[in-house]
């Protein structure tokens, strides 16, 4: 009997490509987080995108719900009676969904792993290396939204922000979003705001510190940092009576108490801006 082993060397060595679609050539790439950021996360195996929710929050094959921890994209209604529309909220979804949909991405914890809705709060990582929440950043599709207790990679986020915002990419070219003065910071209560100003004072009430950005505290725009919060201040470092006289950019959501106010409850908060 002849045998068939020349004849079919001979095809493989003239048609190699033909195996290639039956992963004979090559294994699919996994997806691991990069080593440059081991120091500042667990890494944990995630599993295959199913379902994008809205720009910041998606749904792996084996059921975990994923929070983007360390950003806010622009809202959907998601359900909630007379919620409007944010801006460029199914843009955020859609680029969500180029990045990631269909992929395996990896898990990264730096703080709290959980939030009260059962999501899991977790930095991603694609096959290719790619920082999911860097991404989105960078695309000026998102604004850097961080906690006291899941504070890792803040810092470099915030870098992200302000260069999409200095390129006004994606939201930063909507007057919605814009950066608000401290001036005018009663007109835009109950939403989640930057605000930029000088603090003229910094002083102590009770257990609270308060940084007022203008001489009457009773309708001023002004920050408020609680004891627990001085504590974080103090371990990086940070005098808050530094901020005297300085301008800064601050972030969170803000209230009406003696005016326009936001509650700071970790350093990355305030911005020191270049006068």
């Amino acid at each position: 009997m002849k045998s068939f082993r020349p004849r079919l060397l001979a095809l493989f060595l003239l048609f190699p490509p033909i195996l290639a679609p039956f992963g004979l050539l090559a294994a699919p790439a996994t997806a691991e987080m990069p080593a440059a950021y081991h120091d500042a996360l667990e890494a944990v195996a995630g599993a295959e995108v199913t379902t994008v929710i809205d720009g910041d929050t998606l749904i792996l094959a084996d059921g975990r719900e994923i929070r983007l921890v360390g950003i806010q994209a622009p809202k959907l209604p998601l359900g909630r009676v007379g919620f409007e529309t944010w801006p460029l909220a199914g843009e955020a979804k859609a680029f969500l969904e180029r990045l990631t949909l269909g992929e395996t991405l990896s898990l990264g914890f730096g703080g709290r792993r959980g939030d009260r809705h059962g999501r899991v709060l977790a930095h991603l990582f694609d096959g290719r290396g790619r920082w999911i929440q860097g991404e989105i950043l960078k695309a000026g599709l998102a604004r850097v939204y961080s906690f006291a207790d899941n504070r890792a990679l803040i810092g470099e986020m915030l870098a992200l922000e302000r260069e999409a915002r200095a390129a006004r990419r994606g939201i930063w070219a909507d007057a919605y979003y814009a950066v608000r003065s401290a001036e005018t910071a009663g007109r835009w209560l109950g939403g989640f705001e930057l605000v930029e100003g000088r603090v003229l004072e910094v002083g102590r009430g009770g257990r609270n510190t308060y940084l007022n950005f203008g001489d009457d505290w009773r309708s001023d725009f002004t920050l408020v940092v609680d004891h627990r919060a001085r504590r974080l201040f103090e371990e990086q470092g940070i005098d808050l009576n530094s901020y005297e006289g300085k301008s800064v950019r601050a972030r969170g959501w803000m209230k009406s108490r003696n005016g326009p106010m936001i509650d700071v409850t970790h350093p990355e908060q305030i911005e020191v801006l270049e006068d």
